[in-house]
């Protein structure tokens, strides 16, 4: 069959002799429909750190480079394994589903909890072996198989993916009626967010930092009552002075930049709460004392307090300007509540998607344009089918 392969920085390839998955007693065989570029594909493009697999075997999936690549996706169902047939409440053939990337060992403490995206071993469909969403067809555990209605398009079932990781951060924010919420980036999971917290009926401010003029526009749409240039403005001051003195309650950090998430510790409230959305590859300097002295909290993107994993305090500055969060935090749940308020209309996020392209043109009208492009390039959606 075809699949776009991952053979390390810079090397995507079309392959169209690898083999056909076998689907398992435990899952669902699906042919993916559409299949979004995320911000951890291009940090996999761009760096031979993030998936560290060339040598050694993912402990769950077995493989090394090279990998199938994509976990955005959505797709039908074209044939259920001997135990999900057994199953009445299961996906079946014909079936609309979104996909749940992740891939876990089901017998660690974390797993025996219920706690999935904080498995020991865990791992991401599409970017750690497994198959992926960017081929003719892929195997998944039949539990991370979402139909979708008949009202949702394919196009839509492939965000909702990003989406879960929003709502599941803005969840984790637990914002109360009437707090002001920050937003530090508006790449694809920072308008996300802005959309998951209008849905939650966040009736705040929502303050937005961002520097694309493109993004300041659809963060805007989306439903941000003030957008804030940092090369322009002073962010601290400006939100202390938007929240009667003394700052939003809650700030959600979706841009990777360790400028951005010092502001969102300084811009805080007293007891105030930051919430970590984006991806790191390595360490950032915090200002710990900004945290200190106003008792304020910094979490992440988890749902298990046990299993946070919170940013070092120490190392060097990273400079990624396009970041959004890899699969990690998100469950089941999320899945279900985003397709849930995709179908009552809480959720309108077609203004999102600005380009769809081919197989054949991932890199060069995908990743390329993701990274030379970005003001006009927000979420890129791959037509598997083509």
């Amino acid at each position: 069959m075809r699949a776009l392969r991952y053979y390390g920085p810079g090397d995507l390839r079309v392959k169209y002799d690898v083999p056909e998955p076998e689907c398992l007693p435990h899952q669902v065989k699906v042919r993916p429909a559409f299949c979004g570029i995320c911000g951890s594909d291009l940090h996999a493009y761009l760096s031979d750190k993030f998936i560290p697999l060339r040598d050694t075997p993912h402990p769950l999936t077995g493989e090394t480079w090279p990998i199938t690549f994509g976990h955005e996706f959505s797709g039908d169902v074209v044939a259920v394994g001997s135990d999900v047939a057994k199953n009445e409440g299961s996906v079946k053939v014909g079936d609309r589903v979104a996909c749940q990337p992740t891939i876990c060992c089901s017998h660690c403490p974390s797993c025996k909890q219920g706690a999935v995206n904080c498995c020991d071993s865990l791992g991401f469909i599409g970017l750690m072996g497994g198959g992926g969403g960017l081929s003719d067809y892929i195997c998944i555990d039949a539990q991370f198989a979402h139909k979708l209605s008949d009202s949702i398009p394919y196009e839509i079932g492939a965000l909702v993916e990003p989406l879960s990781v929003a709502w599941h951060a803005v969840e984790q924010a637990d914002v109360k009626p009437g707090d002001d919420v920050l937003v530090m980036g508006a790449g694809p999971i920072g308008l996300a967010v802005i959309q998951c917290l209008k849905a939650r009926q966040v009736d705040g401010q929502i303050i937005v930092v961002e520097l694309s003029s493109k993004r300041k526009e659809f963060a805007r749409q989306c439903g941000a009552t003030t957008v804030l240039d940092p090369q322009d403005e002073d962010v601290v001051s400006r939100c202390r002075s938007l929240c009667g003195g003394q700052g939003p309650a809650v700030a959600l950090e979706c841009a990777g930049v360790a400028a951005s998430i010092n502001a969102a510790c300084r811009a805080v409230r007293t007891k105030g709460l930051i919430v970590n959305v984006a991806l790191w590859e390595a360490p950032v300097p915090i200002d710990m004392m900004a945290l200190l002295f106003g008792e304020k909290r910094l979490a992440s993107g988890e749902k298990e307090p046990a299993q946070n994993r919170t940013i070092t305090c120490h190392g060097t500055q990273v400079q990624i300007t396009d970041v959004s969060t890899i699969a990690v935090s998100l469950t089941a749940s999320d899945f279900r509540a985003v397709i849930d308020a995709l179908e009552s209309g809480q959720l309108q996020v077609e203004g999102m998607i600005t380009h769809k392209i081919k197989m054949d043109e991932v890199v060069h009208k995908g990743f390329e344009a993701l990274m030379k492009e970005k003001d006009t390039t927000i979420k890129v959606l791959v037509d598997v089918r083509t």
